[in-house]
């Protein structure tokens, strides 16, 4: 199954000749288990075809099964999980398929983390490094939802400005038990630190305000 286009991967490669300024490293974890991940197959043809559009991009496959001291030591949590970084150890991760709206962030996120900076307001820069307090935000999504990519580029656009955040998009069809734990009725929701939570597409200045209601 083609996940990529000839056409999408000819504009992919002129998008990234012109702006990766480094080499960017693609961890993938599926899991053996098809019923449990339905996406996993779709998930590692997508992260495949991705990484052959550009030499700097490299993948790197493992099961959660075979791979269970991996996992642990770069924090994957369930699978299919897609962790991108660059020279330093970014915690940029998608939990589930980053397909439809959000293949856009997963492209976005590749620049951003090849680079080693974002396109966050200097101002917001500024705050996001100087939080001294581990972070943990969690962005539900659907592929469907027009809004979702916002929540989840601000959340990772942090992560990858502060090494003590930590982002993952995650995608609520996939991981409904997830999603119920977390009362997901609609998306994007964003959950920080598990004690505060809010819905939609915020401005990067409220978004930071919830993240210091988390650490304070």
């Amino acid at each position: 199954m083609v996940m990529i286009d000839d056409k999408l991967k000819q504009e992919l490669k002129g998008m990234f000749a012109k702006e990766l300024s480094g080499n960017v490293k693609l961890w993938l974890f599926t899991s053996s288990n098809k019923e449990e991940c339905p996406y996993c197959e779709a998930t590692a043809e997508m992260a495949a075809e991705l990484a052959g559009v550009d030499a700097r991009i490299s993948l790197f496959q493992y099961t959660v099964e075979d791979n269970a001291k991996e996992a642990k030591v770069m924090g994957i949590e369930r699978a299919p999980a897609l962790l991108i970084q660059g020279e330093k150890a970014h915690s940029v991760y998608y939990y589930g398929i980053p397909a439809g709206y959000e293949f856009s962030s997963l492209v976005e996120d590749i620049i951003d983390v090849s680079k080693g900076s974002t396109r966050l307001a200097e101002r917001t820069k500024e705050a996001v490094r100087k939080i001294d307090r581990n972070v943990d935000i969690k962005v539900f999504v659907t592929p469907t939802c027009p809004y979702c990519p916002r929540a989840v580029r601000i959340a990772h656009q942090m992560a990858i400005e502060n090494s003590r955040i930590t982002a993952s998009m995650i995608e609520a069809g996939e991981f409904e038990q997830l999603s119920g734990k977390y009362g997901v009725m609609a998306v994007p929701k964003v959950v920080i630190n598990d004690r505060v939570s809010f819905e939609g597409a915020l401005p990067e200045e409220q978004f930071l305000s919830y993240i210091r209601q988390a650490v304070a």
